[in-house]
């Protein structure tokens, strides 16, 4: 009798603990990544990649350094560009979410294997198959190769600003309102859910959300770092981010459309969205329980935590659903008026004692 499988697209290595970063030459020099020559081509942020090159280039003689400006998808060519006047056997990434999204793009355009390294854990994307880059229709998803290998240095992770990881404890709690999401979309319009993904993404967010531990933890940090691999590699088993976005993502990019300049981080502003449409789906309780984990870890659960008033957060909630088209989720589901926005704001503030 014939084993019917499927082949789960992600990394060969996953590296996570205290002192990764001291071992990344073998892992580069793993015959399955690159070679042992060396041959390198390594993207880093201006600020703290260039601390890091300085520790990391006795142990990798032969690679090339890039400084990436920003995160645009002008950036992420620019990069590509100068990658091609070499001969490289991968590309490294060593930064944050928006360094790391730069080099997904310029590996993918050049053909070579990328590494992640993660310098903060700001959110799910640095394991996922998509580079999110500023343009000038205002932000795109690009679709890319995941990376071959990801490396996280627990001890990197601690030096970086603690709002850092805050945001993705965000971005890993909102996966729980968009499995939801999912669900109802199965139910109301039978759209067909990944069981493995769906699992995959929810579990990561659900030992973030029961985790007693703090942010300065690194048995914490451990379950959060894995637990945004986890859903990078959910979002490439589904081939899309559903198990990822849902409500609370929709909010956030509105939130990002309809104020850029005010736009708080992407995980604080997805997690504020999670914790309210679960609110809207009537999970009253789970809500409750949401907006205090956030709270204890410093994030916002109301829109004046982070600088905007009630009528803007209706604002944005009304617009939501434009910001993806095609998405079914609980906002998409109850279509609700801006008064009944307003109302239902009102019972989610008091529901979670404002």
């Amino acid at each position: 009798m014939p084993v019917l499988t499927r082949l789960i697209p992600s990394p060969v290595v996953v590296d996570i603990r205290p002192g990764a970063l001291n071992d990344l030459a073998g892992v580069l020099a793993d015959q399955r990544i690159c070679s042992s020559t060396g041959k390198l081509a390594i993207a880093i942020s201006g600020g703290s990649g260039a601390v890091l090159r300085d520790r990391l280039m006795p142990s990798l003689p032969g690679a090339e350094w890039f400084e990436v400006g920003g995160g645009t998808l002008d950036d992420a060519i620019k990069l590509a560009d100068a990658m091609k006047k070499g001969r490289y056997d991968a590309v490294v990434g060593l930064g944050g979410g928006k360094i790391i999204d730069c080099a997904k793009f310029a590996a993918a355009r050049v053909g070579l294997p990328l590494v992640a390294v993660a310098t903060n854990l700001s959110h799910d994307g640095l394991c996922s198959p998509v580079a999110t880059l500023d343009n000038d229709a205002g932000r795109g998803s690009y679709g890319v190769p995941n990376p071959i290998a990801v490396v996280i240095d627990l001890d990197v992770i601690r030096e970086a600003p603690v709002r850092f990881v805050r945001s993705g404890i965000g971005d890993a709690l909102s996966n729980i309102s968009a499995i939801a999401d999912w669900e109802l979309a199965a139910r109301e319009r039978g759209e067909d859910i990944d069981g493995l993904a769906a699992a995959m993404a929810r579990q990561a967010g659900e030992a973030v959300l029961r985790h007693p531990g703090g942010v300065g933890d690194d048995a914490f940090l451990q379950v959060l770092a894995e637990g945004l691999v986890l859903t990078g590699i959910a979002m490439s088993v589904s081939g899309d981010s559903r198990p990822a976005s849902g409500a609370c993502h929709e909010i956030n990019h509105a939130f990002d459309l309809l104020f850029p300049k005010r736009a708080a981080s992407h995980g604080e502003q997805c997690g504020l969205g999670a914790a309210f449409a679960m609110h809207l789906r009537g999970a009253r309780e789970e809500s409750a329980y949401m907006a205090s984990v956030l709270r204890r870890h410093g994030l916002p659960v109301l829109p004046e935590e982070i600088g905007f008033t009630v009528d803007e957060f209706v604002e944005v909630v009304e617009f939501a659903p434009q910001t993806r088209p095609g998405r079914y989720t609980i906002l998409e589901h109850l279509d609700l008026s801006t008064d009944q926005i307003r109302d239902a704001y009102a019972d989610y503030a008091k529901a979670i004692g404002s």
